[in-house]
Parts: structure tokens; C-alpha cells; sequence
């Protein structure tokens, strides 16, 4: 019987811990299939795509830097992928087409709902402006907060990309924008005064014990901070909020193990458990 073929393709890719969690969920659900990383070189994404699909890949996960091409590169979107206008799932179809999907943002929201971080009716503040925050936008939209506000070393684009989401409204939730503050871009130094429920750094500034300026009242006492990057040690925004009284302060492990659930369901049809891998990978 031959085996299905699937790799996580970005560069740098030696860290990822994908491998280990789609081998895992194979073995858990009976599936025929092998799964590797794959280093793209940075000038050539799409020949290496075409190659492992040529070569009879079913499918891949995109990561950094790679996320826009893949994006360009599919022949058919989801509508979360038309939103996040980032893909990071590829799906290889019989004809030789390719469909492009994000499962980043169901896999932030399913992490914080396993959590039981409320999301609906909070005050909601991420932290950057890049394809990772573009990604998760509209599924945090999608549990109807009362705010969402999105800050940046570089207002403009915090507020272009309020902007973009609140245009795209409409596909999200008509209840999600029914405010016209609802969902809004700023500069790091237009947070002072203001106090938020969840905070989510969405910035890669902590893998490098760093954080953006932060004001230093801006977390609800008993508040929780997510921050979608993840180490062996708490990162500099975890230790951050837990100095400052958050009630949680996760790290994005459990996104990544969500968002790669998603995927693998998109590839086989079958929703792997992510309770054990929680477990063993910490």
C-alpha cells in the first residue's frame, strides 16, 4: 500500500515541530501517511511546491516566510483564506489544482476557548500587524468582542488592517461590526489609558526578549495575555503580563497544535485529538 505524502515547507524549517505532531496524529487515527519538512529556498517557493507535488504530495503546511506566495500560488481559496489573504494549508486535488486555506485563526480561537478565555463581549487588543495578526482576525471577529484593537510600531498599517477587516464585515458577522469602533488600528503610544480584557502578541519581538512599549497599566487586573510565539521557557510578554496580574498567560503552542488539527482534517477527513499531544509536548 503506498504511503500519502504531506511536509511543512518555510525556511528556516529545522525547529518545527510539525512533523512530530502530524506523525502523532496519524498513528492516533490510523492513517497511511508520512510527513517531513521541507527548506524551500527563499527564491524559489513555487518550484519546490510543484516538485513535491509532482512527485505525488498530497498536501503541505506553509510557514514562515512563504505564507503570501502560497496565498498567489493556489488556484482556488476558502473563505478564511480570502480574509486572511495568507494561506498556510495546501491541498493538492486529483485534477492537479491546488486549494489554499488558514486554519491559524481557528487554531488561536480553539486554544483560547480550551482555556475558557472568554472572548465574546471583551476588550480586545493584538499586538502587531503582520500575517500572523491578518490571519487570526477574522475569527476573533467571528465570537462578537466588544472591541478589537489592533497596535503597531507603524500606526498606518494597524490602521489599514482595521480598515481591510471592518470592509470584510460583513462575511464575518453583521453583529461583529455593528459598532464603528468595533474594530480599530493605532500606534503603541495611543494605548495609554486604555485597559483591555485579552491581549494577544502577535509580534515575534518576545523570541528575542523583547517586547513592544507597552504602557504599564493595560491589562485588566485578572486579564489574560496569549502570545502566539512559544519556547521551552515562558517568552519576555508572558513574564510581562504575569508581573502584572494576568489571571493567564499562555504561550501559541496550543494554537499550533490546533491550527494543525484543522489541516489534517482538510487532508484525511478525520479530526485527531489534540489532548495527549498537549500533554507530551509540553
Amino acid at each position: 500500500m503506498s504511503i500519502d505524502h504531506y511536509a511543512v515547507i518555510g525556511n528556516p524549517i529545522s525547529h518545527s515541530k510539525s512533523p512530530r505532531i502530524h506523525t502523532q496524529f496519524a498513528a492516533q487515527t490510523g492513517q497511511n501517511m508520512r510527513y517531513d519538512a521541507l527548506l524551500a529556498p527563499l527564491d524559489d517557493f513555487y518550484q519546490s511546491v510543484k516538485d513535491f507535488q509532482n512527485a505525488g504530495g498530497r498536501g503541505m503546511n506553509v510557514t514562515v516566510p512563504f505564507k503570501l506566495e502560497a496565498y498567489a500560488l493556489a488556484d482556488r481559496l476558502s473563505p478564511r483564506a480570502e480574509r486572511a489573504g495568507a494561506v498556510n494549508t495546501l491541498v493538492f486535488q486529483a485534477d492537479g489544482s491546488i486549494e489554499g486555506d488558514n486554519t491559524d485563526g481557528v487554531g488561536l480561537v480553539r486554544d483560547l476557548q480550551y482555556h475558557d478565555v472568554t472572548l465574546k463581549d471583551a476588550n480586545i487588543l493584538i499586538l502587531g500587524a503582520g500575517g500572523a495578526v491578518r490571519g487570526v482576525l477574522a475569527p476573533l471577529l467571528a465570537t462578537h468582542p466588544a472591541s478589537l484593537v489592533i497596535a503597531n510600531r507603524t500606526a498606518e498599517r494597524a490602521q489599514q488592517l482595521a480598515h481591510d477587516f471592518a470592509d470584510l464585515g460583513t462575511q464575518v458577522s453583521s453583529q461583529a461590526i455593528s459598532q464603528a469602533s468595533q474594530i480599530h488600528g493605532c500606534g503603541y503610544d495611543e494605548l495609554n489609558g486604555k485597559i483591555f480584557d485579552v491581549i494577544i502578541n502577535g509580534t515575534s519581538a518576545s523570541l528575542g526578549g523583547e517586547l513592544p512599549p507597552l504602557p504599564e497599566k493595560l491589562l485588566q487586573p485578572g486579564g489574560v495575555a496569549y502570545d502566539m510565539a512559544y519556547g521551552n521557557e515562558p517568552t519576555a510578554f508572558q513574564r510581562w503580563a504575569q508581573a502584572r496580574g494576568a489571571s493567564l498567560a499562555l504561550d501559541g503552542l496550543g494554537m499550533l497544535l490546533e491550527q494543525a488539527a484543522e489541516s489534517f482534517y482538510l487532508w484525511r477527513g478525520v479530526r485527531p485529538d489534540t489532548q495527549a499531544l498537549r500533554i507530551s509536548m509540553r
